[in-house]
Parts: C-alpha cells; structure tokens; sequence
C-alpha cells in the first residue's frame, strides 16, 4: 500500500504563506483522487481541497481563492500552497488518497502541523 507523508508547516503570522507536501513513498498518486483535510483542537475534520486523476481540482469556502492544491511533475508529491494566512487556519493538516477497489477507502498520512498568529 502506498505511504504518505506530510511536511511543510510551521508557525507563521497572519497573511503570511506556506506550502504542504504531501509525499509518496512506493508508488506514484496519479491513479487518486488525492484531498487535504484539517483538524484544529476540539473540531472534527475539514474537507480542505481535492484534486483528481485529470487535474481538476475543487476547495471549501473557507480557502478558496487562498489555497491551491497541486501534483507534482513526477507524480510522487501533492502540494497544498496556502496564502494569505489567517488565525482559524490553525489546524494539523493531513493529506488522504482515495483507493478504489473492492470498497473505496482513504490512506492518510500522520499530519503536519500549521499554527497561525493573528
């Protein structure tokens, strides 16, 4: 099964900038839909941005025209570039990919966290 793994956060001021990585180990994401999700303390998780096999992506309204999600050339990496940063975008953020079989079900990495001062 493929392996993922979130890098990228870090504690910056409102308005600021950060890109999530979302790595691969094993084998490329191409084949998945792959999607970013948030969790802040004491709040369930958060549909954060999605992004399909052809490239099409989709977002909340909380972070569109903000946030982009994007795959890398290799296909081995998935990138969630966040600006213009505020305060409730605190959360850990984890990165999930969606594997079609018998059932359809989600690998999600260990997350990565992204604290916001005001």
């Amino acid at each position: 099964q493929v392996q993922l793994v979130e890098s990228g956060g870090g504690l910056v001021q409102a308005g600021d900038s950060l890109r999530l990585s979302c790595t691969a180990s094993g084998r490329t994401l191409s084949t998945y839909v792959m999607r970013w999700f948030r969790q802040a303390p004491g709040k369930e998780h958060e549909f954060v941005a999605a992004i399909n096999q052809s490239g099409g992506s989709t977002y909340s309204d909380s972070v569109k025209g903000r946030f982009t999600i994007a795959r890398d050339n290799a296909q081995t990496t998935v990138y969630l570039q966040m600006n213009s940063l505020k305060p409730e975008d605190t959360a850990v953020y984890y990165c999930a990919a969606e594997i079609r079989g018998f059932r359809t079900y989600n690998i999600w990495g260990q997350g990565t966290q992204v604290t916001v001062s005001s």
